[in-house]
């Protein structure tokens, strides 16, 4: 052994050996809860007590080997509970976020999409080279979706009953009659959930993604909303005539790969007496900040070299915020940049997002 390999410190080596295998257990996890929501194992589970491989296997239809060793993994992660005697159980809260897609803190939609997120992986590293990301459409179908069910829970419990009331004037405005629009759509939940609320106004979503759009043109189908108009913005763009009572941005303009430019948009398309709500993932100004403040820091890095960053850097010149890359500081530049003087943040009790409140 050389001077160099004995100044090694093993014990050091050997936990932080143990650190790097934990996280390719975490992917492993996050694997078998796709598996889960996949084959409605979390909702057969859901409020049915403690069971065996064979009572679960039964009540789904799939085979009790297969069961049988999800059920190991998932109480070795302490996923679900094991009760003694060959049985496990589904607790409430893991219901909550797990099983209920009512639920606020449902979170397995998200994973949907986890083995399309993964497969981008083999397309990433054209993308250090070059420099260029993937659009979102790119991604694919499932990557789309995921992302939809991720945010859906929030936009469907507390977007309405919750958040609009705390907006100054908002909404009166919506009870009235406005217009109202909402910037990087998506799959338009958030709009569908506030045309049902509103039928007396008018709800536009613009989006530049094609496969979002035809989520949001099949959704607002289902959910029979006459009031909602979808807009494709490489054809039909944002008006510049200050016709807007209220604008909304959810969780996209650090996807963006000119959210500057979309933010000028914006604020011609207000009016002087409108709002502009802003939500995107909640980060500290700095780096060194995330990294000793932040716990969801590993996550959301992986998240922006995945998805977020690679979207925002999907054309030349694109600014590429990345998932972090729009914490309070940068937002009230930039938005001051485009033209606004008023800048609120609120508090909507939200653990991943920040809220800010805009106006002319």
């Amino acid at each position: 052994m050389s001077d160099k390999n004995q100044q090694i410190d093993v014990e050091k080596t050997q936990k932080f050996a143990q650190q790097v295998f934990s996280h390719l257990a975490g992917a492993l996890v996050s694997g078998m809860i796709y598996l889960g929501e996949r084959m409605g194992l979390y909702r057969a589970l859901n409020g049915a007590g403690p069971l065996t491989s064979e009572e679960l296997a039964r009540k789904t239809g799939l085979s009790e080997r297969w069961v049988r060793e999800w059920l190991y993994q998932q109480a070795a992660a302490n996923v679900i509970d094991y009760r003694g005697e060959s049985r496990f159980e589904l607790s409430p809260e893991a219901a909550l976020v797990l099983a209920d897609e009512n639920s606020p803190f449902f979170l397995a939609g998200g994973f949907c999409a986890f083995p399309q997120q993964m497969a981008l992986l083999n397309e990433l590293p054209r993308s250090f080279k070059s420099g260029l990301g993937l659009s979102y459409d790119q991604f694919g179908s499932e990557v789309n979706v995921g992302v939809e069910r991720l945010l859906a829970p929030w936009f469907r419990t507390q977007l309405v009953p919750s958040a609009l009331p705390r907006l100054d004037g908002v909404v009166a405005k919506l009870l009235a009659g406005a217009k109202a629009v909402d910037v990087g759509c998506g799959a338009g939940v958030a709009i569908i959930e506030m045309a049902k609320a509103y039928p007396r106004s008018e709800f536009h979503g613009y989006d530049i993604a094609k496969l979002p759009l035809q989520r949001a043109q099949e959704n607002a189908r289902k959910a029979g909303v006459k009031n909602v108009h979808l807009h494709d913005v490489a054809v039909d763009p944002l008006p510049g005539d200050a016709s807007c009572d209220f604008i909304t941005t959810f969780d996209c303009l650090h996807d963006m790969t000119r959210p500057d430019l979309v933010m000028q948009a914006i604020r011609k398309a207000i009016k002087a007496d409108g709002t502009w709500l802003i939500a995107d993932i909640h980060g500290m100004p700095t780096f060194e900040e995330n990294l000793k403040q932040n716990p969801l820091a590993p996550l959301m890095y992986g998240f922006s070299v995945i998805c977020c960053m690679s979207s925002a850097l999907s054309e030349p010149g694109g600014l590429g915020l990345g998932t972090l890359g729009f914490p309070e500081p940068v937002a009230r530049r930039m938005t001051a940049e485009a033209g606004f003087t008023r800048f609120a943040t609120k508090d909507f009790d939200n653990p991943i997002n920040a809220y800010y409140e805009v106006r002319p």
